[in-house]
């Protein structure tokens, strides 16, 4: 099982934990929403709970729990810009379908 990171993404995350004074990693879950039934909930991790799983890619810690690795085990997790657009993009080889937006996806 294994979570990863694009190397724009690892930038992004310790740029921002530089610039926040902390932080252990990247937060990385799901949860059930949306029009295809799951979706990605990314945050900046300050503690690792006793139902984490740690990864580290490229120098970064990231957190899951156990409850949403199984949906999102072998995820790449990139960072892109588009314009004045700025979004972590996920590459979730678990994933069936996704709504038309974008927003959710069903396994």
């Amino acid at each position: 099982m294994a979570i990863s990171l694009t190397e724009s993404a690892a930038t992004r995350v310790r740029e921002y934990l530089h610039r926040r004074g902390g932080g252990v990693g990247l937060r990385l879950g799901v949860k059930k929403t949306g029009c295809s039934g799951f979706a990605y909930v990314i945050n900046y991790a300050d503690a690792v709970e006793q139902d984490d799983v740690v990864f580290e890619d490229r120098s970064v810690k990231i957190v899951v729990d156990r409850t949403s690795l199984p949906l999102i085990d072998g995820t790449e997790v990139d960072f892109v810009r588009q314009g004045l657009n700025e979004a972590f993009r996920f590459r979730n080889p678990n994933v069936k379908g996704e709504c038309g937006c974008g927003e959710s996806f069903n396994v």
